[in-house]
């Protein structure tokens, strides 16, 4: 499986030497410091324990060895990205728009960074808000992931938490890749065991008005596309939800019988900063006894929402703001796995708190993410009001035969204007949800299943099975930008489209 084969976009870039190179730098490692006005990112192999297991995994690393990266508002993102890890990668900066040749896709425009290698990148962090970065290869299974954090020119009184999840399995993901591709059929468990039975705990006996989309009409289109698949009522048709038996799910690199333990004061206000990184896995975070109140998604402020179940697909982040209690006792902060029983996360306890152990699996099963917060969402800076230019209609299909994925009318590079408001319509016609992630821009849900709102920014959506969701964005960043699920398997499977447009005037 060539890593890059399948993200590269080589035969979209059109840009000049001269232009590709501007405001980039891609140089062979220096020996001692890094350049004083810059920061230090390195892509590192490193080993963790998993299960009682050593794992062989990457890491992106920042000043003073801590992962990931922190500005703050309105900071110039400097940065020198040095690939230690002795193989060729290149890493997407998940939330943040910087110009295209900045964006860290394969091909579109810069290849790969090569072993031994750096590249320099300066472009506006932008405002504050939660992001991560990413690898945009099958290396994202493996951990090359890291939190990229915005902070407040004028923070408020809280201490924060930053909390990564993951998904994690000791088969290589191009075996896992190859195993779905072979498997045929819906719900295979695949983990490091190889391919299981029916995974009928993730199909059948569901009860879909759980699902937060209520139970979807008889009739709904949904014969799929591409052979293989089911025809009929959605009611009548299995849906599948998760596509692999990971050996663990972390959150900041460990499990729930280990968990980090994180200090906090009593009675102070903590705002959690929950990136889902996992790779092919759902959560539901779960705040136990303490209320929170939902304040950000994907780095974007909204009106709060208070509650204590707050669903987060991959490739999205949520801003949860707590009170501790004022008793010593721990707040398991916990990650359920969509519609299964396994669990991680972290404690927060203070100084005096006696932490309990917690189990890895559940009493019950992870909800499985639907609509139902989405539609209460309301930004609290939407985008301008205007007219939308340009619709664009697609139609999410996918076969588990084969396990091929695809989104209709992205065959091509879908070429819109500079200027326009930009409308992208999202049906889904599979059995399985698609969290569809737009870069270079942030987009406002404007519809779901037919009903307007005037819903969050966001840069990830989650579309369900039968649902249809409509988004809108400016095109004012000019380039070829990847719009694709953030399931990685499934984009790795074909669910990758471009839009693209150039810097001319609309």
């Amino acid at each position: 499986m060539n890593r890059r084969s399948f993200l590269s976009a080589a035969a979209f870039a059109s840009l000049t030497a001269t232009s590709i190179g501007r405001g980039l730098a891609q140089t062979p490692v220096a020996t001692g410091a890094a350049p004083s006005a810059l920061k230090q990112l390195r892509v590192v192999k490193r080993t963790i324990e998993v299960n009682r297991r050593s794992a062989s995994v990457y890491g992106l690393l920042g000043p003073g060895g801590k992962p990931g990266l922190t500005f703050t508002e309105g900071d110039e993102f400097r940065v020198r990205l040095v690939n230690e890890a002795g193989e060729p990668t290149t890493i997407h900066w998940h939330g943040l728009t910087p110009t295209w040749t900045a964006d860290g896709v394969a091909g579109s425009p810069l290849p790969m960074i090569a072993a031994g290698e750096a590249r320099e990148y300066s472009f506006p962090v932008g405002a504050a808000g939660t992001h991560w970065m990413h690898a945009h290869t099958l290396q994202e299974q493996a951990l090359l992931a890291a939190p990229l954090i915005v902070r407040d020119r004028r923070p408020a009184d809280e201490q924060e938490v930053v909390v990564l999840l993951h998904d994690f399995s000791f088969t290589p993901a191009e075996e896992l890749l190859a195993r779905l591709k072979q498997g045929g059929g819906h719900g295979m468990g695949l983990g490091s065991a190889g391919p299981g039975g029916m995974n009928a705990a993730n199909r059948s006996g569901m009860d879909h008005a759980s699902m937060g989309h209520g139970t979807m009409a008889p009739g709904t289109p949904q014969a799929m596309s591409q052979g293989g698949g089911h025809g009929g009522s959605t009611a009548a048709m299995p849906m599948d939800v998760n596509d692999i038996e990971y050996d663990a799910y972390l959150a900041n690199d460990r499990t729930l019988d280990d968990p980090e333990v994180v200090r906090v004061d009593t009675g102070a206000q903590v705002r959690l900063r929950i990136i889902n990184g996992a790779t092919a896995t759902g959560f539901t975070i779960d705040t136990g006894r303490v209320e929170a109140r939902l304040v950000a998604v994907d780095g974007q402020s909204v009106v709060p929402v208070s509650g204590r179940l707050f669903p987060v697909t991959m490739g999205q982040r949520i801003d949860l703001v707590l009170e501790m209690p004022k008793d010593n006792q721990g707040v398991p902060i916990l990650a359920l796995r969509e519609n299964a029983p396994e669990r991680t996360g972290i404690i927060l306890a203070t100084a005096a708190a006696r932490v309990e152990k917690l189990a890895t699996t559940g009493e019950r099963k992870g909800p499985v993410l639907g609509l139902d917060l989405e539609r209460q969402l309301r930004a609290t800076t939407p985008l301008s009001p205007r007219a939308v230019s340009r619709t664009i209609t697609t139609e999410l299909q996918g076969t588990m035969v084969g396990y091929a994925w695809s989104q209709t009318g992205f065959e091509r590079p879908v070429r819109v204007r500079r200027g326009e408001r930009v409308a992208i319509t999202m049906r889904n016609a599979s059995m399985m949800a698609h969290p569809m992630h737009l870069h270079g821009h942030r987009f406002q849900v404007l519809s779901t299943d037919g009903t307007q709102v005037v819903g969050a920014v966001r840069d990830t959506v989650l579309i369900p099975p039968g649902s249809t969701v409509t988004v809108g964005f400016d095109a004012d960043n000019a380039g070829t930008f990847a719009f694709h699920c953030h399931h990685l398997y499934h984009m790795a499977a074909g669910m990758m489209g471009f839009i693209a447009y150039d810097g001319g005037a609309g």
